[in-house]
């Protein structure tokens, strides 16, 4: 892979899909979300992809996902003094998590970190895109690095399913063994991500991906953003997007949990406050898997309410239409409401109520707090 253009001799770049890997989709039936150009809508029947989601083998554009790329003698070091993962541990066969907080300790945007070559991308939200670049840039002062939009340097899908490991065996020869773990199989960086089902996804260059999607294409079914939204809720993996920014500690949307957190690493920006909430005792709010009987996905960032109390008791991360009717959710609410069995409900007090459940890993215990 070449070495991109040092940034002063890259014009900035908006968020694109590259025109071939675009057209390839809609050969394929995609058909886009009227809202956003670069996020597909389904391949043309909504209901059986739902279905076929959580019951068989599916691919899974992934360009809603924005993409930032840092390179540079600094990289490591620059994004280990503002992320609160150890970036050292990340390589060519490692990604993680990790989350970019303000000072207060609120998360500002999630991420999943992988590296090519020498340069390290990190997934994010796309609406928070250009704010994280500049915010990121303001904290660069003579650092050697530079920060860039990376939509449009690598193409990305995912593949979710009971084969979906099978399939790439066959297409690829391998396949990364354990969550998180990477690895380069014909120039393609795979990475296995958690899911109810074995779930990858994968990035490279265009020729590469559209010769990869074809041969998936055979017995995988392709399908719409949403459901890979769907996945990452079921897994319990959130994304904060401009309606949850400054919203909520790490620890509240459980990313000490699933790795995203490392306390063993040196300062970053906001690490007082998550280290304090870690060592002084467990947080009072937390995520879960909350399903609502409703027809239309909650905005992030809507509140939620409990009889149990006069203020809001917490706020939605992310949500997606759910196969079995619904709209199924990875919610923030606060930790009494969920173990007291207490109802919540959407918007307000007399909004749809929903059935909370917990996110498919274990909390740990409470922390003895520290005199």
């Amino acid at each position: 892979m070449r070495q991109p253009k040092p940034f002063h001799q890259r014009p900035e770049r908006r968020i694109i899909m590259k025109p071939e890997w675009k057209e390839l989709l809609i050969d394929s039936g995609a058909e886009f979300d009227p809202d956003n150009e670069h996020e597909v809508a389904s391949f043309g029947n909504i209901e059986r992809e739902r279905r076929a989601t959580l019951g068989g083998t599916v691919i899974c554009d992934l360009s809603h996902i924005g993409l930032i790329q840092a390179y540079g003698d600094d990289t490591i070091a620059f994004l280990q003094g503002q992320l609160t993962n150890d970036v050292e541990q990340v390589g060519p066969d490692k990604s993680q998590l990790a989350a970019f907080c303000n000072p207060k300790g609120r998360a500002l945007a999630t991420f999943r970190l992988f590296q090519r070559d020498q340069t390290i991308y990190m997934t994010v939200a796309c609406d928070l895109l250009e704010d994280t670049l500049k915010r990121l840039r303001m904290y660069v002062l003579r650092s050697k690095v530079t920060l860039e939009d990376g939509n449009d340097a690598l193409v990305r899908f995912g593949i979710s399913g009971g084969n979906a490991e099978d399939e790439l065996e066959q297409a690829l020869g391998g396949y990364p063994a354990n969550v998180d773990e990477a690895t380069v199989l014909q120039d393609i960086t795979v990475i296995r991500v958690p899911g109810p089902a074995p779930r990858f996804e994968m990035y490279g260059e265009l020729d590469d991906m559209q010769k990869l999607w074809t041969a998936l294409n055979v017995r995988g079914a392709p399908v719409g953003a949403e459901n890979w939204r769907l996945l990452d809720i079921l897994a319990g993996i959130p994304t904060i997007s401009a309606g949850t920014r400054e919203a909520f500690v790490p620890q509240m949307i459980n990313y000490e949990v699933i790795s995203g957190v490392s306390f063993q690493k040196g300062c970053y920006t906001g690490q007082e406050v998550v280290a304090r909430m870690h060592y002084l005792g467990a947080p009072k709010r937390r995520m879960y898997l909350i399903h609502f009987d409703i027809d239309e996905v909650p905005d992030p960032g809507a509140k939620l309410f409990s009889t149990e109390d006069e203020q809001s008791v917490g706020a939605v991360v992310m949500g997606a239409h759910h196969p079995d009717g619904g709209v199924e959710t990875l919610s923030v609410i606060k930790t009494a409401i969920a173990d007291g069995d207490y109802p919540v409900m959407l918007g307000d007090l007399d909004g749809p109520v929903g059935t909370v459940a917990p996110p498919p890993y274990d909390f740990p215990p409470p922390r003895e707090k520290k005199s």
